[in-house]
């Protein structure tokens, strides 16, 4: 494959952010967990590149206990102390405790929804992928009515750093909407992963 095979917004010569594209990114994902700590490190992405984030994630996972919602939501002041002086996360008060009210607000939603926080997220494309036909990576959107709706919905609920740019790019991360360029192998290869909920 050459480059021009692929997305141009992942470079070659970057093996972390090349390996996110040709495994992650765009893969639809239905574990609650999973989706909660991809929007929980989108929402520390605001204002930043995610390139950022992803060179920090496993920092973030493992300040974050694993993204366990649980956990977080019983984050107390100290611990609150010690992210703001871990140097291998995004050291923002106002991110952070956004982060530990979110936690509160999915386990609300796990509690309330039948579907959990995947039904519940899911909902807005039906359930299915949106496939879009992006010729270059520019040119995609960067919310949709979907978006709208999605963080209108989760701002109800509680959740903070969930803007509609926010959450289109966070629908992108986890499979919701397939914005790989069309002709990259990626285009069609995650929609062969997609499953009726």
């Amino acid at each position: 494959m050459t480059k021009k095979d692929y997305c141009l917004w992942a470079p070659l010569d970057d093996a972390i952010y090349r390996q996110y594209h040709d495994e992650e990114w765009g893969v639809p994902e239905y574990d609650h967990r999973a989706l909660f700590e991809k929007l929980i490190l989108d929402g520390f992405q605001a204002g930043l590149s995610w390139r950022t984030i992803l060179y920090k994630r496993d920092n973030f996972r493992k300040a974050f206990d694993g993204f366990d919602p649980e956990k977080i939501a019983r984050y107390k002041p100290a611990k609150i102390d010690k992210l703001l002086s871990d140097a291998g996360i995004i050291r923002s008060k106002t991110k952070i405790n956004a982060a530990i009210g979110n936690a509160k607000s999915y386990l609300d939603i796990m509690e309330k929804n039948p579907e959990g926080f995947t039904g519940f997220l899911w909902k807005f494309v039906d359930g299915e992928p949106i496939n879009n036909k992006v010729k270059n990576y520019r040119d995609h959107m960067v919310k949709s009515p979907e978006s709208e709706a999605m963080s209108k919905e989760l701002k109800m609920h509680g959740f903070k750093f969930c803007g509609p740019v926010i959450v289109y790019a966070f629908m992108q991360a986890v499979g919701m909407v397939n914005d790989h360029e069309y002709a990259c192998p990626r285009w069609k290869e995650v929609q062969k992963l997609s499953k009726p909920l």
